[in-house]
């Protein structure tokens, strides 16, 4: 009995080890780490360059992290060097970890995925269309909308729903004039109140017929707020962050940890990298250390690329990591299953909060068929790769970046590596 016992102890051990990104374990005879060397080559090339002040990079292959480093510049100004665990504002990728949030629910029984959000949100019924619009005076006319908006529009960016500042011109008017904003940034506005007024303007086409990159999850985050009870930040930390270990992943970053937020860059006229500036942007950079009661569901979160690359792994798994069933495994694969009839971008699929690489796409770049993907405004990416059991992620904190070639660059040397 007793050895029984020890075998089953062993066996439950090595299930728990085989979930989790493990660091200095033995190498791995899939990757050639002299070739995967090229990275350190590339990179500081960039910064020596001075086309970017700081980046970390991370690939974790088959469980292990084969690279893991910082390089160049926290902030460039201090001379600060670049640690691994920098903090990023990840901006975008917060998607994806609000998307993965609200399908929790999804599985307790809350909605169907082709229910519609008035059932939660009763403003966003009997929705509207843009019809005309008279740009002299953002006066516009409307149709009604043919069906409403489903959890599932939200989740695949065709709820119809635009973004401020990066949207179309008559949206972003629209929205100016309501004083709808993009939600990075936002620290004293209340959510459910900014989505009411959300819902009160015009989509900019018909539910389910385009893609349209827009507040979607930022409405998805308000659901999971109305679903669970609690607000997200509350929400993230209980289902997701503290499950996961995720340790350095925040809508408020403590200030112990405000050494660690890297600096944001821009560039001006002439391409010369320099510090961002709040008061042209009207985005304060310090807005990862204010303490802030919006939650952008789209935008708010910083966090590090280790913490990101363990979010990647549990979906890896099938939702598991660290000994924890965040999502059964058909959840996952829903999610990296591409939901919509055609290309969003004329390439690739869009799954539930991914972008889900096609085999043309497949065809032309690195990644393989399958591979799920997104980034962040301010210059992070990050991808990963069911086939391959690759999670990728290269963090930088600057946009516009004329030479954001390197992302591409960065994953050409990463499957070159492998054998």
């Amino acid at each position: 009995m007793k050895g029984k016992l020890l075998v089953f102890c062993i066996l439950f051990s090595l299930e728990g080890f085989a979930q989790t990104i493990q660091r200095n374990t033995k190498p791995d005879p899939a990757v050639d780490y002299t070739r995967l060397a090229r990275i350190d080559s590339l990179v500081n090339r960039y910064v020596k360059n001075g086309w970017v002040k700081g980046v970390v990079t991370i690939v974790v292959k088959d469980d292990q992290v084969i690279q893991y480093k910082g390089y160049g510049y926290l902030d460039a100004e201090s001379k600060q060097r670049m640690p691994d665990d920098a903090l990023f504002r990840i901006a975008s990728q917060t998607k994806a970890i609000v998307s993965v949030g609200l399908m929790t629910l999804y599985e307790e029984g809350r909605f169907t995925l082709d229910e519609p959000i008035s059932d939660f949100i009763p403003a966003f019924a009997h929705a509207r269309v843009l019809d005309k619009f008279n740009a002299t005076d953002t006066t516009y006319t409307t149709i009604p909308a043919k069906r409403e908006i489903t959890f599932r529009d939200l989740l695949t960016h065709t709820s119809g729903l635009d973004y401020p500042g990066i949207g179309s011109p008559q949206m972003k008017a629209i929205y100016a004039k309501a004083g709808i904003s993009s939600g990075l940034g936002n620290i004293d506005q209340d959510l459910m109140e900014r989505v009411v007024a959300l819902a009160a303007l015009p989509l900019v086409h018909q539910p389910g017929e385009k893609w349209t990159y827009g507040l979607s999850v930022d409405v998805a985050g308000c659901l999971v707020q109305i679903l669970s009870g609690q607000n997200l930040e509350a929400f993230l930390t209980q289902r997701i962050f503290r499950p996961l270990g995720m340790k350095d992943t925040y809508f408020n970053v403590p200030s112990s940890k405000a050494g660690r937020l890297s600096a944001v860059y821009t560039e001006d006229s002439l391409h010369h990298v320099i510090l961002w500036d709040k008061d042209k942007t009207g985005i304060d950079p310090a807005y990862p250390l204010a303490q802030k009661r919006y939650f952008s569901g789209g935008a708010g979160l910083t966090s590090t690329a280790y913490d990101y690359a363990i979010f990647l792994q549990m979906m890896l798994n099938h939702g598991k990591y660290n000994g924890v069933q965040v999502l059964s495994p058909r959840t996952v694969e829903l999610m990296t299953s591409g939901q919509l009839d055609f290309m969003f971008n004329g390439m690739d699929n869009f799954g539930l909060g991914f972008e889900i690489t096609s085999e043309r796409s497949a065809a032309r770049q690195p990644r393989n068929v399958g591979s799920f993907s997104w980034g962040g405004f301010f210059g992070t990416t990050y991808w990963a790769d069911p086939k391959a059991k690759l999670i990728c992620l290269i963090m930088t904190q600057q946009v516009p970046n004329s030479h954001g070639d390197l992302a591409g660059k960065f994953e050409q040397l990463v499957y070159q590596s492998l054998q």
